[in-house]
């Protein structure tokens, strides 16, 4: 291929063969030109080393290419030759002060430094470095409001006032619920915290966000995990931050593995994740890790903890019985929904898609509740295991989900004094439950909720964790045991889940842990870059083994040869009223494509009672 330059925009003529290489480097395709082309220096010196080009050309894109190097270096950098003004008594450890030089280089900047590394601070530390900055937003959740204030009058080093919305102020803080009441107007700095707030771009405090940010002369993005369960969740963050320059559609095929299947678009995957990381440090984001810059805090090591059924015994068994249940009901529409869509009846598909997806939102709403019913069994357990710790610890902090959990364990702990933190307390009782928890020595036990309890604050009085319930999202698990983990711990933090053998928790926690894994690789993961190849794409259907086809059409056949019983009610002779058409029309048939054999496989399993044991060898 060979680039070319006209004005600000760079093309490439190229061969059909070239298409894929272009695409990684970030190439657009233009079909008014059937070309592609860039307008940035940096996605087209990428190809410096496939592409021919003219010598100024070259010269132009190896100086790019060197800025892109030395922003993903500045990215992780742990120090920065910078002088940034304090207040007395007051210093910025070292990798923050090459934080705020990042910030300061950028106007959109996402701090993404795992939790604990004092972003709140690298923020204030912005202000400070920049005396043009003379009015400020600071949007974060309720509960951080009040530490907000607290750290910009502690660090702020010239006279600002500072107020929680709706007042006027120097620098307003307002959370996201509130952010609606404020009208817009143009600020010097926004700063959000707690950025993954804002993974649903379709939600109003987003909308809210969103308008803000475009108002905004600079853009300050804060959040310790800026993808909570799978990559499409950081697209709204980072086209706030960098509108233009990451377009919805190539975000998702090239980074969540996205296809259209049966259902729709489905963007819940993860691909080329090193380089999604690459093109964020090149361009927005900073982040380090605590291993890297906090050389002296130990490791957190985590450990599941089964405890005794004991009282926990009926709920658990009712977990069972309803995933049986739910299992059933499940592949029961699944089958539904093939069979319309084999018969080409496009209403019944559709009725049986809604259908499918109304029983996977009872099946979600009773889950909960099954789980909740387990926890509330399992808390009496859990505040046995707290108390074997605190005959070892002199502290302990216990993590929950629902009110009436936390209730419970906290009362059967009010001998160690123990304090709770829910979305039930309002910003005082919140700060003093954590102070009371932090100074205190008779106040051995803080139960906080992982949403509330989950950001914001910190608890290095203790260096135990307990959960006795288990979030949905890795990434607020990981919030909670950061509370621990944070600058001013001096001990390994140990992460404990509380689970019941074979009940829900005790898979999720399973599962929780592969999610975590996918994150990392995403955001934290040193990796090369990977070589350039083609967008990923939906495997192919995988045939079936040798012979099974032909059992299954023989199984078919043995159902619609049974008398007197062709579309009659499903009552144990040959198929049911809804199978008959397709049945029969299959086990017409001379032979089975993969497809018809998998739906003939299916149907099979519904009436396994009728056939021989030679068909059962299917399964």
């Amino acid at each position: 291929m060979r680039l070319t330059q006209t004005d600000n925009r760079i093309e490439a003529i190229s061969e059909y063969s070239e298409k894929d290489a272009l695409k990684q480097a970030g190439f657009r395709w233009d079909p008014a030109s059937r070309r592609w082309w860039t307008g940035q220096a940096t996605r087209a010196a990428r190809l410096l080393h496939v592409a021919d080009m003219d010598e100024s050309l070259r010269h132009h894109l190896e100086g790019a290419g060197d800025a892109e190097a030395q922003a993903l270096r500045d990215s992780r950098a742990t120090d920065a030759e910078i002088a940034i003004p304090s207040p007395k008594g007051l210093s910025y450890m070292p990798f923050q002060r090459a934080g705020i030089a990042y910030a300061m280089a950028h106007p959109a900047t996402l701090i993404a430094d795992e939790m604990g590394l004092g972003k709140t601070i690298q923020a204030i530390g912005l202000v400070n470095a920049n005396e043009k900055i003379k009015n400020i937003v600071v949007i974060c959740p309720a509960s951080l409001k009040l530490m907000w204030l607290r750290e910009m009058e502690r660090w702020l080093t010239r006279p600002m006032t500072v107020a929680i919305a709706p007042e006027d102020a120097d620098v307003v803080i307002t959370n996201y619920e509130q952010l609606h009441k404020l009208p817009v107007r143009k600020v010097d700095v926004l700063i959000v915290d707690e950025a993954h707030y804002l993974k649903n771009p379709k939600t109003k405090r987003t909308k809210a966000v969103r308008a803000w940010a475009k108002a905004a002369n600079r853009r300050l993005f804060l959040t310790g995990t800026p993808i909570l369960n799978r990559p499409i969740e950081l697209h709204s963050i980072v086209d706030m931050l960098d509108p233009g320059n990451w377009p919805f559609w190539p975000f998702a095929k090239r980074y969540c593995a996205a296809y259209q299947g049966r259902f729709g678009w489905d963007m819940t995957g993860a691909s080329n994740l090193a380089e999604l990381q690459e093109r964020l440090r090149s361009t927005i984001m900073v982040r380090r890790l605590k291993r890297d810059v906090l050389t002296e805090l130990p490791p957190k090591r985590r450990q599941i903890i089964e405890v005794e059924v004991g009282m926990a015994a009926s709920a658990v068994g009712a977990e069972a019985a309803a995933e049986r249940r739910w299992a059933e009901a499940r592949a029961e529409a699944s089958l539904t929904a093939e069979v319309a869509e084999e018969l080409g009846d496009e209403a019944a598909y559709e009725a049986a898609v809604r259908r499918l997806s109304d029983l996977d939102q009872v099946i979600f709403e009773e889950m909960s509740g099954l789980r909740h019913d387990t926890a509330l069994a399992k808390a009496p357990a859990v505040a046995d295991h707290v108390e074997l710790l605190l005959a070892s610890v002199p502290k302990v902090v216990v993590m929950a989900h629902h009110h009436d959990v936390i209730d419970l364990i906290q009362d059967r702990l009010a001998a160690y004094g123990a304090v709770s933190l829910t979305g039930r307390d309002n910003q005082d009782t919140r700060q003093d439950a954590v102070d009371r928890f932090q100074a205190d020595p008779e106040v051995r036990v803080f139960v906080g909720s992982i949403q509330a309890a989950g950001v914001g604050i910190t608890l290095t009085a203790a260096s135990v964790v307990v959960f006795a319930e288990l979030d949905w999202v890795p990434g607020n698990m990981s919030q909670a045991e950061d509370r621990l983990h944070r600058i001013g711990q001096t001990e390994s933090v140990l992460v404990q889940h509380l689970v019941i053998d074979d009940s829900m928790d005790a898979r999720l926690a399973k599962t929780l842990v592969a999610k975590q894994t996918v994150l990392d690789a995403a955001m934290d993961d040193e990796v090369a870059r990977e070589p350039i190849k083609a967008w990923p794409v939906r495997p192919a259907v995988e045939p079936l083994p040798p012979g099974q086809a032909e059992l299954v059409l023989a199984g078919l056949r043995v159902l619609a040869g049974q008398d007197p019983d062709r579309a009659g009610a499903q009552n144990g002779v040959g198929y049911s009223r809804m199978d008959t058409a397709l049945g029969h029309s299959l086990a017409a048939a001379e032979t089975l494509t993969i497809r018809q054999a998998r739906l003939g496989k299916l149907i099979l399993k519904k009436y396994h009672k009728q056939l021989p044991p030679e068909v059962m060898a299917i399964w």
